[in-house]
């Protein structure tokens, strides 16, 4: 329907009204929804929403009760805790070995 430029953009299909007219319906674009920071994977339990439908949702639809809750996926998670916990005992090792010597 006009914009010839893009016509991915703004897809139509035909509808036919009560009166038995056939008029053009305008379908919206799909989003591909949040995506995790670190591996890139779609995150789970977050519907995919547009800008403007993030703004007008409520706090719980944009993020999942965990830490990282709306940017980064369970797994992705898991893993920056064990990174951070083997860390800190290798430094602990580190410390023990030295005053050992």
């Amino acid at each position: 329907v006009g914009r010839h430029s893009a016509p991915g953009s703004r897809r139509s299909i035909p509808v036919k009204t009560p009166g038995g007219k056939l008029v053009s319906k305008l379908i919206p674009k799909k989003s591909k929804g949040p995506r995790c920071s670190d591996c890139k994977c779609a995150l789970i339990g977050i519907k995919h929403m547009t800008n403007s439908g993030f703004k007008n949702s409520k706090k719980r639809e944009r993020k999942v009760s965990r830490a990282y809750g709306g940017s980064a996926c369970g797994n992705c998670v898991k893993t920056r805790i064990m990174r951070a916990f083997l860390l800190e005992e290798h430094k602990a090792v580190k410390k023990l070995m030295a005053e050992k010597k």
